[in-house]
């Protein structure tokens, strides 16, 4: 078994905040992220897919059609735009990092197991100091 790694950036805006709750309320709980007003991060993504190396390519997946793939099904999608307003695949959901991590994974599962390969983990760094993991 082996993994390879493909990573993508992308920036994007979003606020952390229940509608079913007042402004009060989602400052208690999600602090500044709650900002009526927004703020943005510059997102890494890190897409690891395993599996068995091809003894015809060498390859366990192009790494260009990986690319391409998370850039269709994700960055696209999601770059430069308001994560809690124009994302198809957060619609409904809370915009945490957390949440967008199993969104993604939702996105590019059933395409990389049409490759033979697995999707092994999805990584988003918000910041430099902060990131989440997803396993599926």
């Amino acid at each position: 078994m082996i993994y390879i790694t493909r990573k993508a950036s992308f920036n994007a805006a979003h606020k952390l905040a229940r509608p079913d709750w007042d402004e009060d309320k989602n400052l208690e709980v999600f602090g500044k992220c709650s900002n009526p007003n927004w703020h943005g991060h510059n997102y890494s993504l890190y897409v690891t897919v395993k599996g068995e190396v091809s003894p015809e390519t060498g390859f366990l997946v192009d790494l260009k059609w990986l690319k391409h793939l998370t850039n269709e099904l994700v960055v696209d999608k999601i770059d430069h735009k308001n994560i809690n307003l124009d994302v198809d695949f957060m619609k409904g959901k809370l915009a945490s990092t957390e949440n967008l991590a199993i969104a993604i994974w939702d996105q590019l599962f059933a395409a990389i197991a049409k490759s033979g390969a697995i999707l092994h983990c999805i990584k988003i760094y918000e910041t430099e100091n902060n990131y989440v993991e997803f396993f599926g």
